[in-house]
C-alpha cells in the first residue's frame, strides 16, 4: 500500500528533532570556504538561521527583525495620535457644557430682565446725575446684600423690598451673563482653553473638579518628562509637597552639576533625602538615575515630534504654562541640560508615522512611545549582533516582553547554536573572537570527502576495473599459490582443494590431508605506492566570479582528509596561486580567500614551488593536480611577477618551460580545467602533449567527483604476479 501522511496545523505539542553539532557546522562550512572568514560564516548563519536535516529552515535575525519591524508597522497603523488633542478638547468641552447648562439653569432660575417702566415727564425732566446716583446706591445695596448673604451671616436680614429683589436678580444675572460671556470668548485651541480657565471661576461644581482633574492629568504627564514614578505623587499633592518637590528639583541639579564638574556627585547622599520619592524601585547609581529620567524625557520629545505641527506647539504651550504655575519651568529647564550633557539622548530621538484611527489620549501615548522606543532599541541590539556583536547583549525577558515568547525561543535556539558548535570541540572563543579548531577543520574535511563520494556513488562512480593486482594493499578477491614474501591472506578452501587433488591419483582423497607449500593459496592484493601531491589552487578574482572557489576549497579539504585517513604514508601540498603563488597549510585551507587586489593568475611561480616541495621525495609517485578556470597571464621574472592580458609570449613560454622541467623529473601534471573556452583549450592541450597528463573539462558541482575518482583510480598502481 502507499505510504500515507498526515498533516495538521501547528499548536506547539509536535517533537522537533534535535540540532546536531554536525549539521549546525555543515551549514556554517558553505559560507566559510565561500568567504575564508569564520566571523562573516557565522554572522550569516545567526543572521539566516539553518537548514535541519528533515529541510526546515530555523529562525535567525533577520527573521526576529522582521517580526519586530512588522510590530512597529501593526502599532503605527493602529494609533491616530493626533486623537490625544482629540481627547483633551474633549474633556474641555465636556466641562464647558456642564458650566453653560449650569449657568442657563440658573438664568432660567432668576427669571427674565423685566420691561423697563415708561418715564413720566417729571422722571425725564429729572437730574440725569441724581438718576445716576440713586441706580449706584441701588446697585452697591444689592452687592452688598448678596455679599451678605453668601458671606454666611447670621443674623436675620430685614425682608427685601420687591425693587430690592429685582435688582438683586439683577446683579445676579448680569454676573452669569459675564460669565458666559467669558466661556464664549475661550481660544478655540485646547491649550489656550486650560490656560485661561486657570482664571476662571465654576459655578458647576462637578464640571471644576473635572477641570482640576484634567489639570492633574496634565501635570502627572509633564513630570512624566523626566520621572518615572514620581506622576503618581502629583495627584492631592499640598503647596508644602510642592515646595518640597522644588527643593528636590533644585538639590537634583546641584549634584548634576557636580558630576558635570568631575566633583562627588555626592549621589548616596541625595537619595537618603529623596529617595522615597522615586517610587518602590529607586535607582541604584547615579548613570542609572541619568539614564532613567533621559528616557523618559525622550518619550516626551518623541511624542511631541510626532505630532502635527499645530499640536506639537500647543502641547508645548500648555507644558510650559504648567511649569510656570508650579514654579519649576527654570528647574526643570535646567535639569534638561544637565541631563542632555551627561547622556545625550540623540539615539533615543525618532519621528513616528502614525495612521491609524483608535484613539488614544496622553498618558497612553506617553507609554506607547516608551514602548517604540524600546522597539527602536531593540531593533539596534539585534542588528549588531547581526553584523558581528554579542549574542548575550540581547536581554532574553525584554524580548519576550516585546514581541512574545515565540521571540524568545528563537534566540535560545541561536545561542544553542554556537554552543553545540563549542561543545562539540569544533568551535573555540579566543578574546572576542571564535577559531575553528583542528578537529573542527578535520570534520569539515570529512563531510566534503563524503559529499563527493555519495555524489560518485549515486553516478556508479568508483567500481571500477582494476587491471592488475599487487602485494601489500588491501585484499582482492581473486587468489595465487603462495610464494615467498606474499602476504599470508589464506585462501583455506582453495589450499585443502588443491592438497586433495595433488593426493588423488595416489588412490583418491585421503584423510587426514597432507599439505606442503605447494598447496598453499592466498588471495592477491593490490600493491599501494607511495604518492606525493601538489595541489595547485587559482585564487584569481574570476574563480569566485564564476562560482568555482568554493568548490575547489572543498575537493582540497576533501583530498587532505582522504590521504591522511587512507594513505597516511602519502603527502599532500596546496599551493595557492594568483599573481604571485605561495604555499597553504591545511589548517589555513578554511580561510582562504582569491585574491581581489591583484591581477594575474601565475602558474610558472606555482610550478616552481611545487617542484621545490615535489623534489622532497626521491621515490614513488610524483604528481600535480592544477584546478584553474583560466591560462597564465603572470610570469615571475627576478622575484616580481609581470602581468600581461591577453597572455604575452614570455609567459606561455616561461610557463611551459616549468611543464617541461616537471616532465623531465617524472611528475605528472593533471589538470582540471573550469572553462571551455576554445583558447584555454589549446594551452591545457599544449601541456598534456609535453607532460603526458590528463586534462579534465568540469563543471563546479562535479569538480570533486572528477579529483577524487581520477585520484583514487590511478592512486592504486597494481603489478600482476603469477
Amino acid at each position: 500500500m502507499p505510504t500515507r501522511f498526515r498533516y495538521s496545523q501547528w499548536d506547539g505539542t509536535q517533537d522537533i528533532p534535535a540540532l546536531d553539532a554536525d549539521d549546525v557546522l555543515q551549514s556554517l562550512s558553505d559560507d566559510l570556504l565561500s568567504f575564508g572568514d569564520l566571523q562573516q560564516a557565522l554572522r550569516n548563519m545567526m543572521q539566516r538561521g539553518i537548514r535541519t536535516p528533515d529541510g526546515d529552515r530555523t529562525d535567525g535575525m533577520r527573521d526576529l527583525l522582521q517580526r519586530l519591524r512588522q510590530q512597529r508597522r501593526q502599532q503605527l497603523e493602529r494609533f491616530d495620535l493626533s486623537s490625544v488633542f482629540d481627547d483633551i478638547q474633549r474633556q474641555l468641552d465636556e466641562i464647558l457644557d456642564m458650566e453653560r447648562d449650569t449657568l442657563d439653569d440658573r438664568l432660567d432660575e432668576v427669571g427674565p430682565r423685566p420691561e423697563p417702566p415708561q418715564p413720566t415727564g417729571e422722571q425725564m425732566s429729572g437730574d440725569p446725575n441724581q438718576q445716576g446716583q440713586q441706580q449706584g446706591q441701588a446697585g452697591e445695596q444689592q452687592e452688598g446684600q448678596q455679599s451678605g448673604q453668601q458671606g454666611g451671616q447670621q443674623q436675620q436680614a430685614s425682608p427685601l423690598t420687591e425693587d430690592e429683589m429685582e435688582r438683586l436678580k439683577e446683579a445676579l444675572r448680569q454676573r452669569l451673563e459675564r460669565k458666559q460671556e467669558q466661556i464664549d470668548r475661550l481660544p478655540e485651541d485646547a491649550a489656550g482653553q486650560v490656560k485661561e480657565l486657570q482664571e476662571y471661576e465654576f459655578e458647576d461644581d462637578e464640571a471644576r473638579q473635572k477641570y482640576e482633574e484634567l489639570l492633574e492629568q496634565l501635570k502627572q504627564s509633564m513630570m512624566n518628562r523626566f520621572f518615572q514614578d514620581m506622576s503618581q505623587m502629583m495627584s492631592d499633592m499640598s503647596p508644602e509637597d510642592m515646595e518640597q518637590m522644588r527643593e528636590m528639583m533644585r538639590d537634583l541639579n546641584e549634584m548634576l552639576e557636580r558630576q558635570r564638574r568631575g566633583e562627588d556627585p555626592r549621589f548616596d547622599e541625595f537619595m537618603d533625602k529623596w529617595g522615597d520619592m522615586f517610587g518602590d524601585d529607586p535607582p541604584q547609581s547615579l548613570d542609572e538615575l541619568v539614564e532613567q529620567m533621559q528616557r523618559q524625557a525622550a518619550q516626551m520629545q518623541n511624542l511631541m515630534s510626532s505630532l502635527p505641527g499645530d499640536m506639537r506647539q500647543q502641547l508645548g504651550d500648555m507644558m510650559q504654562q504648567l511649569m510656570g504655575d508650579m514654579g519649576m519651568d527654570q528647574e526643570l529647564a535646567q535639569l534638561a541640560q544637565n541631563l542632555e550633557a551627561l547622556y545625550p539622548m540623540r539615539d533615543m530621538l525618532n519621528q513616528y508615522p502614525f495612521r491609524g484611527q483608535e484613539e488614544i489620549d496622553l498618558q497612553a501615548a506617553m507609554s506607547l512611545m516608551g514602548d517604540m522606543q524600546q522597539l527602536d532599541e531593540l531593533e539596534r541590539a539585534l542588528e549588531r549582533v547581526q553584523y558581528g556583536g554579542n549574542i548575550d547583549d540581547i536581554d532574553p525577558d525584554q524580548l519576550e516582553e516585546l514581541m512574545g515568547e515565540e521571540a524568545r525561543e528563537i534566540l535560545e535556539q541561536l545561542k544553542q547554536l554556537l554552543e553545540l558548535l563549542e561543545e562539540a570541540g569544533y568551535l573555540e572563543k579566543k578574546g572576542n573572537a571564535w577559531e575553528l579548531t583542528p578537529r573542527g577543520n578535520r570534520r569539515i574535511g570529512e563531510k566534503a570527502l563524503a559529499e563527493i563520494y555519495a555524489n560518485l556513488k549515486r553516478q556508479n562512480f568508483g567500481k571500477h576495473n582494476v587491471p592488475e593486482t599487487g602485494r601489500y594493499g588491501d585484499r582482492a578477491d581473486d587468489t595465487k599459490l603462495y610464494e615467498f614474501g606474499d602476504p599470508f591472506h589464506l585462501n583455506l578452501k582453495e589450499t585443502i582443494s588443491n592438497a586433495i587433488l595433488r593426493t588423488a591419483p595416489e588412490g583418491g582423497p585421503q584423510v587426514p590431508v597432507n599439505l606442503t607449500p605447494d598447496d598453499f593459496e592466498v588471495f592477491r592484493s593490490e600493491t599501494l605506492t607511495q604518492t606525493a601531491t601538489v595541489v595547485m589552487l587559482d585564487l584569481s578574482w574570476s574563480m569566485a566570479l564564476r562560482g568555482s572557489f568554493q568548490a575547489a576549497k572543498k575537493v582540497a579539504m576533501a583530498l587532505n582528509n582522504l590521504i591522511r585517513m587512507q594513505y597516511p604514508r602519502d603527502s599532500l601540498y596546496l599551493i595557492g596561486f594568483s599573481a604571485y603563488a605561495r604555499e597553504l597549510k591545511a589548517d589555513q585551507l578554511p580561510y582562504v580567500r582569491w585574491d581581489e587586489t591583484v591581477l594575474g593568475t601565475n602558474m610558472h611561480h606555482a610550478l616552481l614551488i611545487a617542484q621545490q616541495l615535489l623534489a622532497k621525495h626521491k621515490v614513488g609517485t610524483r604528481q600535480i593536480i592544477m584546478i584553474t578556470d583560466g591560462e597564465p597571464t603572470a610570469h615571475l621574472e627576478q622575484g616580481r611577477s609581470y602581468f600581461a592580458y591577453p597572455p604575452s609570449p614570455i609567459t606561455i613560454r616561461e610557463t611551459l618551460k616549468e611543464v617541461r622541467h616537471c616532465t623531465k623529473k617524472d611528475i605528472v601534471i593533471n589538470v582540471f580545467m573550469l572553462d571551455r573556452s576554445y583558447y584555454l583549450k589549446e594551452f591545457v592541450d599544449r601541456v598534456a602533449r609535453i607532460n603526458g597528463g590528463r586534462v579534465f573539462y568540469s563543471q563546479p558541482d562535479e569538480l570533486g567527483e572528477y579529483v577524487l575518482h581520477d585520484f583514487v583510480t590511478h592512486r592504486r598502481k597494481t603489478l600482476s604476479r603469477s
